[in-house]
């Protein structure tokens, strides 16, 4: 049986030699276009929010010509994602304390980013690693179920804890490409429904399929 800390390393050591370069799905020009795309990323499909979003710059390219826009402006072009009336609020709201607070620039520290609206701790975490490349980890729900089901995080309840789990074991150079190891694993090879577990690489470190061999 493996150790947490041997679990780490081996599925570690096999996303580096099979993926050494993992990036967002999300779409994005630039820091400001990376947190519009990330707040319209929650519960709705990156593949949504890259259909969404080239209007959306187009009518809005900067931060201070989204501070401008009104609530229905900014709907009509987010209608097709989920929460658009609360999503068009946030984003309207969040380029307005980017411009007052922030001279329009995204900050790259992880409590500042959640001063702007709509942004939380998994948003902001994504902002400062993507961005600023900061060991910064993002957990959505991809991470947060891949993580428990192979055994990174053990006893879960919060996104909180199985982020502080996963910090503690992985190294800090690359706590940012493997937010996105975890992530592309979660939504093409450990999908939710039904793991595809005789295409997984890491399926000898993992303790969902080291339980199934014994059912």
């Amino acid at each position: 049986m493996l150790t947490k800390k041997e679990r780490f390393k081996h599925i570690l050591d096999y996303f580096q030699q099979t993926q050494p370069v993992a990036n967002s799905e999300l779409q994005y020009k630039d820091p400001y276009q990376l947190v519009v795309a990330t707040i319209l990323s929650a519960q709705c499909t990156d593949k949504r929010v890259n259909i969404i979003t080239p209007p959306l710059f187009e009518a809005f390219p900067t931060p201070q010509t989204l501070a401008k826009a009104s609530q229905d402006e900014v709907f009509d072009l987010i209608k097709s994602c989920s929460y658009p009336n609360n999503k068009a609020k946030n984003l309207i709201g969040m380029a307005n304390v980017l411009c007052d607070q922030y001279k329009g620039i995204v900050p790259s520290d992880v409590d500042e980013l959640q001063k702007l609206p709509g942004v939380g701790r998994k948003t902001a975490n994504v902002v400062a690693s993507v961005i600023y490349n900061k060991p910064a980890m993002a957990v959505d729900t991809h991470v947060f179920r891949v993580s428990a089901r192979i055994g990174l995080s053990l006893n879960s309840k919060t996104p909180l804890d199985t982020e502080k789990q996963l910090v503690k074991y992985i190294p800090e150079k690359l706590i940012p490409i493997a937010h996105h190891w975890l992530i592309l694993h979660g939504r093409y090879v450990c999908i939710a429904r039904k793991p595809k577990c005789n295409e997984c690489g890491i399926k000898d470190y993992c303790k969902f399929y080291e339980n199934s061999l014994k059912s």
